[in-house]
């Protein structure tokens, strides 16, 4: 033990003292740096602290010059890379400095071009306002000191009217460069942390997941245990059914051997109970079981082992050639092969040889989810050739398709980003953007990936896409409800459609009277789960939703009406109901197809 100490002494003794310096303990860093001179202790001779003060300076001058500079580009590529997404995503103070940021970089050109702006910039400039307000934006639209300038990309000239006039002060621009350059310094010293502190989170994180892990295990465990007590049972009933029968046929050979005859209707009846645990009740009855060698036969057919189909494993294959041809082949190369790849997945034999296949393509990392250089498989969902990206989504939503798969997927933690972007950037009718957003609803099985989704955003996404369903096809269209509804089963997925509660509700009571009927159940449970938080259930009051709720039931089945039933209490709750008191309120995913 003291000889791991003396061989990594000079390590630990560095990670002290940067902590120290972090936690401005000027005076024990003095002693200790001075104890440690005394004894001959190796001590780094460079503090860590002064380097992360020098990078955070670095990178607060680079986000101040674009503030000046206008370049409303690299200042936000900045901001995101270097000021953490939960911070930005929940804490009102930077999402308040986020909102003047994006007005100071809207109206930019206006305050700082020389005669008329460059008509082209500036309507890029509004154009990207306007996006801003339309999605994360859109979260302050209830705050009364923001909600003025959510019409200043639709008035013609903003710096003559009286709404704006603040913003055209000479005093505005400073006081926001005054606010953001204090927020960077708080922001970007708490954000460089020491390592040991960085060591035992994760230390802490991995123990976290370990026991989801462990948890996850126990469960299916207890399910495999309750299936096989049902198969007990029913075995044990069997037993005990043919022991009693057994007994009877004695008892009926004892009564033969005493010259006493055996009626039909009683060997009849006999074999009804011999086989009605085997066959319908009705059936057994109209098997005339008098007829010499008919019970006989079917007890021997029923005690011979049913031959199972040999199913023979499919041959291995030249994974690093496979994989070198993914990379650096023709793009028709690449899509021949993840078709092929794909095709040996989906239309193996589910069992042995369906497993085989899934554990040779994890076991050789084909995907590439484990290697993090520049050129890998995954790449491809960035190709410019569209069938190659088509081809590469639905082979990992195949994977997604099966518990494995999706377990080795989500080990990359930046495959999930990867997938929204891409959800975000291709065609609403790309083949590629179906098969993502199936990957994307099959990942929302998993808690983890579920609270990442909900955190980037996906809910607010997903509701916009729904506005208009008339442009989607149906597999678009069910997979997007089934994946809102599994996130709105999250306490957080609930609070983001609070803040946007009066176009979540517009949305989902639109799809309530949609033709396509599959996709009722997912927005019944959508609608319910969120009806669990007092705004939104206070803004669906208002919006008159139980009125359009009983227009539903008028016309609805029996298992609709008794969604919508559980729906309308919960809209008139005092306080939100648990979610599995609703009938049909569950994860939702679709098998794997052939």
């Amino acid at each position: 033990m003291m000889g791991d100490v003396l061989a990594y002494e000079a390590e630990l003794l560095g990670l002290v003292k940067e902590y120290l310096d972090f936690a401005e303990f000027e005076d024990t860093v003095k002693t200790f740096t001075k104890e440690c001179k005394i004894k001959g202790k190796p001590l780094p001779k460079t503090a860590g602290g002064s380097l992360r003060d020098s990078k955070a300076l670095i990178i607060q001058k680079d986000l101040l010059t674009a503030f000046e500079d206008g370049d409303q580009k690299v200042f936000f590529e900045l901001w995101e890379e270097h000021i953490s997404s939960s911070l930005r995503d929940n804490e009102p103070l930077a999402q308040k400095l986020e909102f003047y940021l994006h007005i100071h970089f809207a109206i930019y050109l206006l305050k700082h071009s020389v005669g008329k702006p460059d008509k082209a910039d500036f309507n890029e400039r509004i154009s990207h306002f306007k996006t801003y307000l339309e999605t994360k934006g859109a979260a302050l639209s209830q705050t009364t000191e923001f909600l003025p300038f959510y019409a200043l990309p639709f008035v013609p000239n903003p710096m003559v009217h009286p709404s704006f006039k603040e913003l055209f002060q000479d005093s505005w621009m400073p006081e926001l460069k005054t606010r953001l350059e204090k927020f960077l310094s708080l922001t970007l010293k708490a954000s460089h942390a020491p390592r040991l502190l960085t060591l035992y989170k994760e230390n802490g994180q991995c123990s976290k997941e370990m026991l989801q892990q462990l948890h996850q295990q126990l469960v299916e465990a207890e399910r495999r245990s309750m299936t096989y007590l049902k198969r007990f049972n029913k075995i044990q009933v069997d037993y005990h059914n043919l022991i009693g029968v057994t007994a009877e046929l004695v008892d009926s050979l004892e009564a033969t051997v005493n010259g006493k005859m055996i009626t039909p209707e009683y060997l009849q009846s006999v074999c009804v109970r011999l086989f009605s645990n085997q066959m319908r009740q009705s059936i057994a009855h109209s098997i005339d079981f008098t007829r010499p060698g008919t019970a006989s036969t079917m007890l021997r057919a029923s005690l011979a082992p049913v031959k199972v189909q040999e199913v023979p494993l499919l041959p291995s294959l030249d994974y690093e050639k496979l994989k070198k041809d993914l990379i650096s082949g023709s793009d028709r190369l690449k899509a021949f092969l993840l078709q092929a790849l794909r095709w040996r997945l989906t239309t193996s034999h589910p069992g042995e040889q369906r497993d085989t296949v899934l554990q040779g393509y994890i076991s050789n990392d084909l995907l590439d989810i484990h290697n993090s250089s520049q050129r890998n498989v995954l790449k491809l969902l960035h190709s410019k050739s569209e069938v190659v990206r088509q081809y590469v989504a639905r082979l990992i939503n195949a994977f997604a398709s099966l518990a494995e798969g999706r377990l080795y997927l989500s080990q990359n933690p930046k495959l999930l980003r990867v997938l929204e972007e891409r959800l975000k950037a291709e065609d609403k009718d790309s083949l590629t953007r179906e098969n993502v957003l199936g990957a994307l609803q099959k990942f929302s099985l998993r808690r983890a990936l579920q609270t990442a989704m909900i955190n980037d955003g996906l809910i607010f996404w997903l509701v916009d896409v729904l506005k208009d369903t008339d442009c989607l096809s149906d597999y678009t269209l069910e997979y997007s409800v089934a994946l809102l509804m599994n996130l709105c089963l999250r306490s957080s997925g609930k609070k983001m459609c609070a803040k946007v509660a009066n176009h979540v509700l517009k949305v989902l009571s639109d799809l309530l009277g949609h033709e396509n009927h599959e996709i009722q159940p997912y927005v019944n449970g959508a609608l319910y789960s969120i009806l669990a938080i007092p705004s939104i259930r206070e803004e669906a009051r208002a919006m008159g939703m139980e009125e359009i709720l009983r227009c539903f039931i008028k016309e609805g089945n029996a298992e609709m009406i008794r969604q919508i039933e559980f729906i309308i209490k919960q809209l008139n709750s005092g306080q939100g109901n648990r979610c599995s008191y609703y009938p049909g309120c569950k994860s939702f995913t679709k098998a794997i197809k052939k």
